[in-house]
């Protein structure tokens, strides 16, 4: 500024108008150029801000999308296994082979077991409601994660019809049997069994009575059906999580 102040002052002493105004103009153009400098560093700090705090939710939704892959490989192994017991469960009850097969049987009370999947949201809830949004909205992104969490719901709208099923027929089988030895062999430990004196043969005639419940029979049978399902959605889930992530991790690089 002094450099400046000392040059304004030898132009006016000159009392040459037209020089004057020449370098007023250019000192004005030398103020606009370092407003739009500052303009321009202060936009690229805020650019850098911001994709900074969009990162941050990209790295929590990529974190958060892993642990459902990892939960989904442990669920989905459970289904098959339970519906496969269930399969062969069914053809022995339509074949009445129930006899031959009274283990098989045993196994499909597995079908009873109300687990579920629990994605993690929260990561894409933050984000949906935060100003980064904006940011991939209309992007490969938003359109997977869009496809992801639409999956979710519905492995979620299935899982809950299934539980509320067998939750119902089990209402049904505590009203018309006492299902105390049954829980007692599928809960209790080996050694503690033992300890009841009771035959294995009155487990397994307790087991046929049991097993022969109609809505012992529809949870089974559903569970054959309906598993095939779920464990089709998981894997249609794992596959669109899978792209969500390589799509993160082009964003974040």
């Amino acid at each position: 500024m002094k450099f400046f102040r000392k040059i304004r002052l030898r132009v006016l002493e000159e009392g040459n108008a037209s020089k004057y105004l020449k370098y007023a103009i250019g000192e004005i153009v030398l103020v606009v150029i370092g407003i739009l400098i500052a303009l321009q560093i202060n936009n690229w700090n805020e650019t850098k801000k911001e994709n900074r705090i969009l990162n941050d939710y990209l790295v929590k939704i990529k974190s958060h999308t892993q642990e459902d892959l990892r939960q989904l490989d442990t669920i989905t192994t459970g289904r098959k296994q339970i519906a496969d017991v269930c399969k062969k469960a069914r053809i022995a009850m339509l074949t009445h082979k129930e006899e031959e097969n009274i283990y098989t049987l045993m196994m499909s009370g597995t079908a009873f077991a109300d687990f579920f999947f629990k994605a993690k949201t929260d990561g894409y809830e933050s984000l949906k409601n935060s100003d980064s949004f904006g940011k991939i909205n209309n992007t490969a992104l938003d359109s997977l994660l869009i496809q992801y969490h639409g999956i979710i719901e519905q492995i979620a709208e299935n899982e809950k019809s299934y539980n509320d099923y067998i939750l119902t027929q089990e209402a049904h089988i505590s009203k018309e049997y006492d299902r105390t030895l049954v829980l007692a062999s599928a809960f209790m430990p080996k050694d503690s069994l033992a300890q009841l004196s009771i035959p294995q043969s009155e487990f397994i005639k307790t087991f046929k009575e049991y097993s022969s419940l109609p809505s012992y029979r529809n949870v089974v049978s559903l569970a054959a059906f309906q598993f095939d399902m779920m464990i089709h959605q998981y894997e249609e889930l794992k596959r669109t999580g899978t792209l969500v992530i390589k799509e993160i991790d082009k964003l974040t690089e």
